[in-house]
């Protein structure tokens, strides 16, 4: 697929080529997926943000590769928060056992120097 260029709308056929489907299934998927929200100005023409791109691009990969249904890429959408979550919340824990490891050393070396 296409860069996203660095601009911050898109109109919809723009959407379209960046995403890889057409017009019409943009507009589809805006029913069936509630996190699709485009902006809508004159005359009720959308405009994508990139967040927009990016999240279309995923539901693309979870229906089109990942071989999903739509009521499986909304479960789908709705879990990888949570996992993304846990996943970073899992890196702090580490991190925090790693620096406090660090620290009982660094104790231990000052209690056998006193000592």
């Amino acid at each position: 697929m296409p860069a996203i260029p660095d601009k911050r709308y898109f109109s919809i056929s723009e959407a379209s080529v960046l995403c890889g489907v057409k017009p019409y299934v943009l507009r589809y998927w805006e029913q069936e997926f509630s996190q699709i929200k485009p902006n809508k100005r004159q005359g009720n023409r959308r405009f994508y943000l990139q967040e927009d791109i990016l999240l279309i691009r995923q539901i693309r990969k979870l229906l089109y590769e990942d071989g999903f249904t739509i009521e499986g890429a909304r479960a789908q959408l709705m879990v990888q928060p949570e996992i993304e979550s846990t996943i970073k919340i899992d890196a702090v824990v580490k991190k925090i056992v790693a620096d406090l490891e660090i620290i009982l050393q660094n104790l231990k070396r000052t209690e056998t120097a006193v000592n």
